[in-house]
């Protein structure tokens, strides 16, 4: 397969599992937490499925959105996101309907790291009922592991849902 076939795969799946969970989280109250602006499609993607919801988003820095996309400022949180999110709850308000994290890598190793250090602080944030969406699997005790859509191939994402 091809990169730019791949890419689609990727994306359509990362699309279609943000819909399925959009409607799951409809009856839980609070905001969106999106680890990673990257380009601002999902971010794009999220304000435009969750139109009455908050989006918060932490990165690291600014990349490559266009200036009118951009989160606000009190909707965007830079630095290192080890740093800033276990400390956003004054921030944010509420803890999250849905956490979309958005920093993985193709990598094993690396996404072990990440998973190392994001598992433990995931769960202060959430909301009774709340959904992570994830690109790699996490150790979320008490978090049940919901299946996907169909369209999604096995082992593309991951969706767990917050003890109520």
């Amino acid at each position: 397969m091809s990169r730019l076939d791949s890419f689609i795969r990727r994306m359509s799946a990362q699309r279609d599992l943000l819909d399925h969970a959009a409607g799951l989280v409809d009856g839980v109250a609070g905001p969106v937490i999106e680890l990673g602006l990257g380009s601002g499609r999902t971010y794009d993607h999220l304000k435009a499925r969750l139109p009455g919801r908050e989006v918060f988003v932490f990165d690291t820095l600014f990349s490559t959105v266009a200036i009118d996309q951009l989160p606000d400022r009190e909707h965007m949180v830079l630095g290192d996101i080890r740093d800033t999110l276990p400390f956003c709850l004054p921030r944010i308000k509420l803890p999250a309907a849905l956490l979309h994290n958005d920093i993985g890598a193709g990598d094993d190793t690396v996404n072990a790291a990440t998973e190392a250090w994001l598992a433990p602080i995931v769960p202060g944030l959430m909301a009774p009922g709340g959904l992570v969406v994830t690109s790699f699997t996490m150790d979320l005790p008490g978090y049940e592991l919901l299946d996907v859509p169909a369209s999604i191939p096995a082992g593309r994402y991951y969706l767990y849902r917050a003890p109520v």
